[in-house]
């Protein structure tokens, strides 16, 4: 039970800095999403933004529609 009550105040002083770092990546994948085009040709790429959207938070209308 100690252990718990010494990872508490640890988790709190980490907190900052693991904000920032899901705010980093959440703004870079936010950016990739809207400087690429939509991809439709390629299947891969395809499933790869996807995956870049939602890290972006890019959901719903949020997303909008793919460019042609």
């Amino acid at each position: 039970m100690s252990a718990l009550f010494d990872t508490i105040p640890m988790f709190f002083q980490l907190l900052p800095e693991l904000m920032s770092g899901l705010f980093s990546v959440v703004g870079a994948a936010s950016a990739v999403t809207a400087l690429t085009p939509s991809p439709k040709d390629d299947h891969w790429v395809a499933r790869i933004y996807k995956i870049l959207q939602f890290i972006a938070l890019n959901i719903g209308h949020a997303g909008g529609k793919p460019r042609r």
